[in-house]
């Protein structure tokens, strides 16, 4: 069996067991031929390739400048791929278990003070509720303010927000139900706010569309629904009108912001986990600076000998 083949065996497998979206599938496949093209020209294969030829790849891509991120990436779609072969018997071995990853430092993820969001926020709901703006633009404002009060009290990647179905708007009870990666679903918490920015926007829309979409942000597009660049756009030009620069906000941003004010007011990490869809707890951990800091501070504050001089 040649290398494409064992590729697409392996993504079969991916969509099918894992649930893996089209975009991550693409990912592996960019990958896995990446390195099944630099095995061709050392007229080797997957099923027959040694740990030194990985090591070898690995050196070639540190070689040609690649990030230590985007090594890493390539890396565990490899180890994945080997994996595979090994567990359904297309080899007798695994030669990706002896290599190590590239040392990388651990990037603290951008976030907004809660300050910063709250002037996000509010300029945004203000647009929305001025009727001396033409309809449009008040109606564009309502449609950004509804986004941003649903990713920062859920916490919901771009691609499950902007994919949210109308039922959203009418969610029973405090939590919408939400089918995240892997078509796994999770509960995620709905604030009052983001139930009137809804309503606001909704009432708007229900002016000017004939019939109403499945969708609860619909756009002429191939899916029906708002593009994330679309998002990402209009969030920079809101985020420069309150003072915020462009390049320290995505909504990637406000998720971020989301977890980081959470445990900064005392939620636990595994509630966290929880809410933001990490199927691994190390995921989350990416945040741990924000309990470290809690930490430091509770003990400055509440230990009894913390005053006292040595």
């Amino acid at each position: 069996m040649n290398s494409e083949a064992l590729i697409d065996l392996f993504l079969e497998m991916l969509a099918a067991e894992r649930g893996a979206a089209a975009n991550t599938l693409l990912a592996y496949r960019r990958d896995l031929g990446d390195y099944c093209a630099f095995l061709c020209s050392r007229q080797e294969t997957p099923i027959g390739v040694s740990s030194s030829t990985l090591r070898a790849y690995l050196i070639r891509l540190q070689d040609v400048g690649l990030k230590a991120t985007s090594s890493g990436r390539k890396l565990s779609s490899i180890r994945q791929f080997h994996k595979f072969l090994y567990l359904e018997g297309h080899r007798g071995d695994d030669p990706s278990v002896t290599l190590e990853g590239p040392k990388r430092g651990r990037p603290l993820p951008k976030t907004l003070s809660m300050a910063d969001v709250d002037r996000l926020l509010n300029g945004v709901a203000a647009q929305a509720a001025d009727a001396e703006l033409p309809f449009h633009r008040r109606l564009a404002a309502a449609r950004l303010s509804a986004l941003l009060e649903l990713i920062y009290a859920t916490g919901l990647r771009v691609s499950e927000l902007v994919a949210l179905p109308r039922s959203a708007a009418h969610a029973r009870g405090d939590f919408l139900s939400v089918c995240g990666k892997g078509r796994k679903e999770r509960l995620v918490p709905l604030t009052d706010k983001s139930r009137q920015a809804m309503r606001i926007y909704l009432d708007l829309l229900g002016k000017v569309q004939a019939k109403a979409s499945p969708f609860l942000f619909p756009a002429a597009s191939g899916t029906g629904y708002l593009a994330r660049q679309v998002f990402a756009r209009d969030l920079k030009t809101a985020a420069a009108t309150a003072g915020i620069s462009a390049s320290a906000i995505s909504p990637h941003v406000l998720r971020h912001a989301f977890a980081s004010h959470l445990l900064q007011n005392g939620a636990d990490l595994r509630i966290v986990q929880q809410l933001l869809g990490h199927a691994d707890i190390a995921t989350t951990q990416i945040y741990t600076h924000v309990l470290d800091e809690r930490a430091q501070a509770m003990v400055r504050d509440l230990h009894p000998l913390a005053d006292v001089e040595g």
